[in-house]
């Protein structure tokens, strides 16, 4: 559970709005700039480092070096996403038979321990490097850099309407809960509450300050 300390809204049906309900149009121009820049950026820069990975992954464990999932992103759009395959093959076929040991309360799946996790992949989620091919996404519009996180498809058929509140913005590689939470949050419906606290607190400067905190936690290596 999350600190008395740490401020929350409550918990409503209605739906959270961003920034609160202030007129943020030239703010979202200015944070999908700022999305195409940086992951276009990154992309090239990356891409040596992005082969060596995906060589890696491939090396060590069989199977595709990319892991492709069906997320559902802004108003219940569904759109295909890729990670750096960090599980053996069949592992989304595996999570049913461990749901007795999910870490959280909730339609997402947490398992700090995970054993379909290959020791490449290990590596890979302590510094988020797995993620990183998620700035192609970025840089197609199906993501932005900063914002909640988004259910894979079957996570989303659980969606209470409350938990339907992170839905009112498009997901992002990054957010509150990975700078905030990651480590404490036991309960999705915190996770929940960390998502609409930054949907109606919403700035440029808000996914700025997200961004640099971001760093911190992949070059601590704190990423599960």
């Amino acid at each position: 559970m999350i600190d008395a300390a740490f401020p929350m809204p409550h918990d409503k049906l209605t739906p959270p709005r961003l920034a609160g309900g202030r007129d943020v149009r030239g703010g979202l121009a200015l944070k999908r700039a700022m999305d195409v820049a940086i992951s276009g950026a990154l992309l090239v820069v990356l891409s040596p480092f992005l082969a060596a990975i995906g060589l890696a992954v491939k090396a060590t464990s069989p199977g595709p070096a990319f892991y492709g999932v069906d997320w559902v992103g802004q108003g219940g759009r569904r759109f295909r996403g890729y990670k750096f395959r960090t599980m053996g093959v069949g592992a989304d076929q595996q999570e049913a038979a461990l749901q007795a040991q999910n870490e959280m309360n909730g339609p997402a799946f947490k398992m700090e321990n995970d054993p379909r996790i290959t020791p490449l992949g290990r590596f890979l989620r302590r510094y988020s490097l797995d993620e990183l091919p998620q700035l192609w996404s970025v840089l197609k519009g199906d993501l932005s850099l900063v914002g909640p996180r988004p259910p894979r498809t079957h996570e989303y058929a659980q969606f209470t309407p409350f938990q339907m509140g992170k839905m009112a913005v498009k997901p992002g590689i990054t957010c509150l809960w990975q700078v905030e939470g990651r480590h404490r949050i036991s309960d999705f419906d915190d996770w929940v509450r960390l998502d609409v606290r930054y949907i109606e607190t919403w700035s440029l400067w808000l996914d700025v300050k997200i961004l640099f905190r971001t760093a911190g936690v992949v070059l601590r290596g704190t990423g599960v």
